[in-house]
């Protein structure tokens, strides 16, 4: 077990959550005040990268969504930001240590599509990892997961099923498609986003990749949601911008939160589904 996970473990009373979330670029409001048991800054667990974007507040904050205990990582960590791809690993297997079954991601990111505007949500079904990076490379971490691990069900299809239907019932538009990322921090070219497109991207981003590689390594079930921001490069006119990313999702914030709060209430956990 990490240091972290105990840190957390002890200021949490030993409260253990099922269900952790990460959230993206420009979410900040997950819970309600009344609903949190406690919060601690990355700067006092001591796994934790801290992040260095604007948009990413650093602190894990556990609470309770109805009936389910939930944490929540109000910000993370990216590889441009200069952080060894390995120290990413960490987060991760601190949520799978503190007792979590499934990890809800989240991210803001461009689309490749022109039918699926910014403001839109798109539940990933699967991603391609164009970023040259990979928290797992180095010597395995037997105690989490075994030296090559399977990534055909990366994005857990039974939840995502679940997901698609909480959206139905609840008349919120979710698009379905795979995400690509790029290293960062520039915003691809236009050349790179066509290319992405001939091979099958729907949405692209600078995240998430790393953290579902490690999750599925520790048998960690995943979804992954990205909040759609702008289109890609070379699809409109205007140019990208880090504060239209914020803004637009700052704009969609309330449908992604209500989205997840309303799958956690609905949600049939399933302890087999991990990978290992």
């Amino acid at each position: 077990m990490h240091n972290s996970a105990e840190v957390f473990l002890k200021k949490s009373n030993n409260i253990k959550p099922d269900i952790a979330v990460i959230l993206g670029s420009g979410l900040t409001n997950f819970f309600e005040e009344k609903n949190i048991i406690s919060s601690i800054s990355y700067k006092d667990l001591p796994d934790f990268p801290q992040p260095t974007v604007k948009g990413h507040t650093g602190k894990l904050v556990l609470g309770k969504i109805g009936k389910i205990n939930v944490v929540c990582m109000y910000g993370r960590s990216h590889i441009y930001e200069g952080h060894d791809p390995q120290s990413l690993a960490a987060p991760i297997r601190v949520i799978k240590d503190i007792g979590c079954k499934l990890l809800i991601i989240t991210n803001a990111a461009g689309s490749l599509d022109q039918n699926m505007p910014a403001g839109s949500l798109m539940v990933i079904k699967d991603h391609i990892n164009w970023s040259g990076f990979n928290p797992l490379i180095g010597p395995n971490a037997d105690s989490y997961g075994p030296r090559f691990h399977d990534m055909s069900d990366g994005y857990n299809k039974n939840y995502r099923k679940q997901l698609l239907e909480v959206a139905n019932k609840i008349d919120q538009k979710l698009y379905e498609g795979v995400y690509c990322m790029y290293s960062g921090p520039n915003f691809e070219t236009p050349a790179e986003i066509n290319a992405l497109k001939v091979i099958g991207g729907k949405a692209v981003g600078m995240s998430t990749v790393p953290e579902v590689l490690v999750a599925n390594h520790c048998g960690l079930s995943v979804i992954g949601i990205s909040v759609i921001t702008n289109l890609a490069a070379g699809m409109n006119k205007t140019k990208l911008s880090h504060q239209e990313t914020l803004e637009n999702a700052a704009l969609a914030e309330n449908n992604i939160i209500n989205l997840i709060k309303n799958f956690i209430n609905d949600i049939q956990l399933d302890d087999s589904s991990g990978n290992n």
